[in-house]
């Protein structure tokens, strides 16, 4: 461990001194008016992006020297916060490069962080070994009785762990592409179906998945708060959740799934009055009605099938999930012009091909000049 916290205080100088340099030149270019073309959402990701990969570095900086100083328990901490900044730059680099060498270089530190930690602190595994076994003990008994899953200190509805939100994840994702295609072909297009997946493969969109998911954790404790109060926080955390979503594909990928421009109340054209009004209404009718029926389904499940089955389904979701970033992302380097000439590139421009990808994703279209990194792609 003091090997590995010498290894973390050295790249971590290494990583902010060339930081510090990236910074100062592209102040430099800013004040020139250099950074001009590039539009304002690519310099303030640009210098987000800088200002998350300096903290990370000052972050295992402190990382190494507790290391040394044989503070296992607070390194052990400190890595949460560590995995929050390594997202946030994850993100970053996807807005800026697209799927690149640099988000390997995320994941593999991911990685050794997370297998750092394991072994830090020798009682926070014995910890969680007794947590293991005792929520088993937990589980069985709350089965039988008829509460698994539900809030054990009764302040929400149920419990926020990884198994509820994962399947609160899946079955909205299911639930919300099917009504919005049935949306779309009794109301928008009368008579035209049309295909709103999100992923690749299955019948998912994971915007609702996750605005399913937010909606929990907003709301699991005011489920039994009166409805004005529901429809009013959900909508706004919808309407964010919406805006966000849409800012980050248009910057990333230059895509537009939908656009709200000349509604009532639109905010760019990202979400709307009636769309957020739309959220307000799906969270009454989440926490209410299919919450509580999601939770009933989800402990048909048996008990002692509950981790390994999530186990394995999450695995194959991550798998959809990242071959639909690469696909979007090839898909996007096509449509601007670049080469196909790397592996993963061919491969996707063999198996999903364009008018694979616009038949896939029939809601969505992309275009390279709206994205952050538009000028990287056109080579101006």
């Amino acid at each position: 461990m003091k090997v590995y916290g010498w290894l973390c205080i050295a790249s971590a100088l290494v990583v902010l001194a060339g930081t510090v340099r990236a910074a100062i030149a592209s102040a430099a270019l800013f004040e020139e008016g250099a950074m001009e073309s590039l539009g304002a959402s690519t310099t303030v990701v640009t210098f987000v992006h800088l200002g998350v990969v300096a903290l990370l570095a000052v972050a295992f900086f402190v990382f190494g020297t507790r290391l040394l100083r044989n503070q296992r328990r607070f390194a052990a901490y400190l890595a949460y916060g560590i995995y929050l900044l390594m997202l946030l730059g994850l993100l970053c680099s996807l807005m800026l490069e697209g799927v690149t060498y640099s988000l390997g270089v995320y994941v593999a530190v991911f990685a050794v962080t997370v297998a750092a930690q394991s072994y830090l602190d020798p009682s926070l595994r014995d910890e969680r070994k007794l947590h293991r076994l005792l929520r088993a003990r937990e589980d069985l008994a709350q089965a039988e009785a008829g509460t698994l899953g539900r809030d054990p200190e009764g302040k929400g509805y149920i419990a926020l762990n990884f198994f509820n939100l994962f399947w609160v994840f899946v079955a909205s994702s299911v639930l919300g592409l099917f009504m919005e295609e049935i949306v779309h072909f009794l109301i928008i297009v009368p008579g035209q179906w049309q295909d709103r997946a999100g992923l690749l493969f299955g019948p998912f969109s994971p915007i609702y998945g996750c605005g399913a998911v937010l909606m929990t954790l907003f709301l699991n404790r005011l489920h039994k708060k009166s409805l004005i109060l529901v429809f009013v926080l959900s909508a706004l955390v919808g309407g964010a959740f919406e805006y966000f979503t849409s800012w980050f594909m248009q910057y990333t990928y230059g895509a537009v799934a939908w656009d709200y421009t000349g509604q009532w109340l639109s905010i760019g054209g990202r979400t709307c009055g009636w769309a957020m009004g739309c959220w307000g209404f799906l969270g009454c009718v989440w926490i209410k009605l299919l919450l509580p029926l999601l939770l009933h389904v989800i402990n048909l499940v048996p008990w002692n099938w509950r981790y390994s089955l999530t186990t394995a389904a999450a695995a194959l979701m991550l798998v959809d999930a990242v071959m639909s970033l690469q696909a979007l992302d090839c898909w996007y380097e096509r449509l601007s012009g670049q080469p196909v000439d790397t592996p993963i590139e061919r491969f996707y421009a063999q198996h999903f091909d364009n008018a694979f990808m616009s038949d896939r994703f029939q809601s969505m279209t992309i275009n390279p000049d709206d994205a952050a990194r538009h000028s990287r792609a056109t080579g101006s």
